[in-house]
């Protein structure tokens, strides 16, 4: 009998995307789906929704009302997301968050997390300090909390963010992956040959997935 198929999945997000964090769950559930059948690397790659954010970020009323137009626009879209979050056992506490970071600095630590085998363990615990703990995950503090929680240095996170060549590379992944044409996130890249954007059922990102594993020595679309 044949072995599972590989399939190498990239996942363009960010750490204040809460669709993002909808999607992480929903794939881990369609890679559950696929127990067996298909064997899967997952990377996390870089995209900031807020490019020109400053570094210090912004109350996030105030950037919720430039961006939908009024400050109760944006809680009924939050009301939307949480009602999706919760079935996926997300509890959003949009209340409790009062800044939009800048997440350069929280795309800094997920590489130098990867590179150590703790990506998905950092992607989690930003997602679940900014979404659910109302943190501000543009704060160096707060990142260096989350950094020791999953068992990275202080002193490695420090000398990243020191590196002015670190933040430059973080930012040429974002500029790949908007060369690519991903202008939203999340979105799946399947061995940089075809993917899918937003955040799907898990059903279907599971057909997805199988449908790339199937396709994986055919020709690029």
């Amino acid at each position: 009998m044949p072995g599972p198929s590989a399939l190498a999945i990239e996942v363009v997000s960010d750490v204040v995307c809460p669709w993002c964090y909808i999607g992480k769950r929903r794939l881990a559930k369609a890679l559950a789906l696929l127990a067996g059948e298909v064997q899967v690397r997952v990377a996390w790659l870089p995209f900031q929704l807020n490019p020109g954010m400053p570094r210090a970020g912004m109350a996030r009323a105030e950037y919720r009302r430039a961006k939908f137009g009024s400050f109760e626009r944006g809680r009924e879209l939050d009301a939307h997301v949480a009602a999706e979050g919760s079935r996926e056992g997300i509890t959003f506490a949009f209340e409790r968050i009062a800044r939009t970071p800048n997440t350069l600095a929280a795309h800094q630590l997920i590489e130098l997390a990867q590179q150590r085998a703790r990506g998905d363990a950092v992607v989690d615990a930003l997602f679940r300090a900014y979404f659910e703990e109302g943190r501000d995950v543009g704060d160096a503090a707060v990142l260096l909390q989350i950094a020791r929680a999953c068992e990275i240095e202080d002193r490695e996170v420090e000398s990243r963010w020191a590196d002015q060549d670190d933040a430059r590379r973080v930012l040429q992944l974002e500029s790949e992956m908007r060369s690519l044409g991903i202008d939203a996130v999340p979105t799946f890249v399947f061995d940089r040959r075809t993917g899918v954007s937003g955040a799907h059922p898990p059903e279907a990102l599971a057909a997805a997935i199988r449908a790339a594993a199937q396709h994986a020595d055919g020709p690029s679309t």
